[in-house]
């Protein structure tokens, strides 16, 4: 049955309206990141990073310690973690009022994250890749980005077979968001996982179906930015994906997305601007 999307958002209290989507920067925490302008791996870069995306306006922060691209290496929990907290800490000392989300499928580093300042999670498995994350998340009391991917980063390429991929996918996720309903968790964010065991054709039929989503009764959130879809389909190099990312990020406002989640928060806070001022009218 068809819901009405949710548009707000709990984030330690403050009631934030999603009727104006927002945009989420990425700051990477690691060296194995596919795109190098996300890349952060001193406090000093972290801070001139932060300071930068703050500035042009960025809603919310996303660090990730973990690469997720295409047969990225395997790292450990500390490891992990050491990167994370240290980006955490600089941008809780020199930037306190930011929203932080951290992106991990780590219970262990989303609770110890969660304690240093982040206030959402992202994790890219869904809860696949640590049976411990739901419940992690209930006893947090923070908003979960729930997003659809299949194995890992190391195998995810592989499978990629879908009886019909839009429909799937929401069936995935609506049994999951039934899992963390029942746990008591009532600020979900759904993510469809562009790029994430699925070919470019099933990225574009995604992009095409994105308002179908909305169904599931949360905002949505689009990570397009720079992605193989982009620059594989326009033949250049991820340095080189700005534009079409923009084409894109525009095609998800129109559809649905409530959140992108940019390398480039400038060209992205421009998109949604010009977007709302063309008149479009959100439900």
């Amino acid at each position: 049955m068809l819901q009405v999307s949710k548009k707000t958002l709990n984030i330690r209290g403050r009631i934030v309206d999603l009727s104006r989507p927002l945009v989420m920067g990425i700051l990477n925490t690691t060296t194995d990141s596919f795109f190098r302008g996300s890349r952060a791996n001193s406090e000093d870069e972290v801070i001139e990073r932060a300071g930068t995306m703050l500035s042009e306006g960025a809603d919310l922060i996303d660090i990730g310690g973990y690469s997720t691209r295409p047969g990225a290496k395997d790292i450990s929990v500390t490891e992990e973690l050491d990167s994370i907290l240290t980006a955490l800490n600089a941008i809780t000392k020199f930037f306190p009022k930011t929203v932080i989300s951290v992106d991990t499928f780590r219970s262990d580093v989303a609770k110890e994250a969660v304690a240093a300042g982040a206030s959402l999670i992202n994790d890219v498995s869904g809860g696949t890749l640590d049976p411990r994350m739901f419940e992690t998340v209930a006893e947090l009391r923070v908003p979960y980005v729930l997003m659809h991917m299949r194995g890992e980063p190391q195998t995810m390429n592989k499978l990629t077979h879908y009886d019909h991929v839009v429909r799937d996918i929401l069936k995935d996720l609506q049994t999951k968001i039934a899992a963390l309903r029942a746990l008591g968790i009532a600020d979900i964010i759904v993510d469809p996982g562009f790029g994430f065991a699925k070919t470019i054709a099933q990225n574009f039929e995604l992009l095409r179906n994105l308002s179908e989503f909305e169904q599931l009764g949360y905002p949505v959130l689009a990570g397009l930015s720079r992605k193989s879809t982009i620059y594989k389909t326009l033949g250049v190099a991820p340095e080189d994906a700005l534009n079409g990312t923009t084409v894109l990020n525009t095609l998800a406002l129109e559809r649905g997305a409530s959140i992108l989640r940019v390398h480039d928060v400038k060209q992205a806070v421009e998109a949604v601007k010009l977007w709302s001022m063309a008149g479009t009218v959100r439900n």
